[in-house]
């Protein structure tokens, strides 16, 4: 399958991936693994929803934990650069047949929601209320020390016509893993905004789901520490892979589980992409060092399990990938 040539000039300009919005059934459960456990920061709460950032963060909010009757990835939102970049987004969903609206949120300012031709429920903003960073405030520092949100992976039944149309929408190609041959098929791609190795992954699979959100932390040992808080604060079953390495992105990772299963990365190590003329790096679906460039072998519900949108069918994925796995 073709690799997607990059858009210098897309319809409207995403600068990179801004928060996630999960729907959680006990919400107190859901807001002591992230506050205590992981080392988020709660900035604002109430009966129904917590807003939470890491300590680098001026935004309000990275992370939205909403009480619901069913676990789910309510939005994945991305910031854009500017109040009309929100127009001529509304403008390109319109011509598109893109359903789409304008909510009010609080702490945001406009905010743009839309579902992108493959369900992905996304949530564009371009202002938020800031805040001063924590990035000092050592005596708050808690769990694996997350500094900010760094990407989201999916997975996506029409991967090749998703990774196009988020081209086409200026995210940028770093890696993607390609089955070998003349007519090899992409299977995952790595895309970026903001000038390191991805905002947004796009990986075969059926969905649309969530397959996790990612915390930047400042190092290794960060998430090494992390291990040692979770298996000593009840939350060992919760630890799905890792720690371990992988080839692609370089990342230093964690995979974790929070009470509803959702998935969060912990995530150190990665490389800057910013440069116009950065080549991507394709690895072939032969080479088990993509995934795991060291470590266990991940489990079968890391490939097979994710959070869905609500309201949207999971389809299953148009074709299976000739992969191998690490053993």
């Amino acid at each position: 399958m073709p690799v997607p040539q990059h858009t210098f000039d897309p319809p409207f300009n995403i600068v990179r991936a801004s928060h996630a919005v999960l729907d959680v059934v006990d919400l107190d459960a859901s807001r002591a693994f992230y506050e205590t456990t992981i080392g988020l920061h709660v900035e604002d709460a109430d009966a129904n929803t917590v807003y939470l950032r890491g300590s680098e963060e001026h935004q309000h909010h990275s992370l939205v934990l909403h009480k619901a009757t069913t676990a789910a990835c309510a939005r994945l939102g991305f910031r854009v650069g500017s109040d009309s970049d929100l127009d001529r987004a509304a403008s390109f969903f319109a011509a598109h047949g893109i359903v789409h609206g304008f909510v009010e949120r609080p702490f945001q300012g406009r905010t743009l929601h839309a579902t992108d031709p493959f369900g992905f429920r996304i949530e564009l903003v371009a202002q938020m209320d800031k805040r001063p960073h924590l990035l000092r405030r050592f005596d708050l520092y808690k769990g694996c020390h997350p500094q900010r949100l760094d990407h989201f992976n999916v997975f996506a039944p029409e991967v090749q016509d998703t990774i196009n149309f988020y081209a086409r929408l200026g995210f940028r190609l770093t890696e993607y893993a390609e089955e070998d041959g003349e007519n090899g098929r992409i299977a995952a791609a790595w895309m970026h905004r903001k000038g390191n190795v991805h905002d947004f992954a796009i990986t075969n699979g059926a969905g649309p789901r969530l397959h996790h959100f990612a915390y930047w932390v400042p190092n290794p040992m960060n998430i090494l520490h992390l291990c040692d808080v979770m298996a000593s604060s009840g939350y060992l079953a919760n630890m799905e892979r890792g720690p371990g390495r992988h080839g692609i992105s370089n990342a230093f990772f964690l995979y974790v589980r929070d009470p509803d299963g959702h998935r969060l990365e912990l995530y150190s190590s990665d490389y800057q992409t910013m440069d116009a003329d950065h080549e991507p790096l394709r690895w072939s679906l032969r080479d088990p060092r993509r995934q795991t460039l060291w470590g266990a072998p991940a489990p079968r519900s890391w490939f097979e399990q994710g959070s869905v949108f609500p309201e949207q069918e999971v389809r299953p994925a148009l074709f299976s990938a000739d992969v191998r796995i690490a053993d």
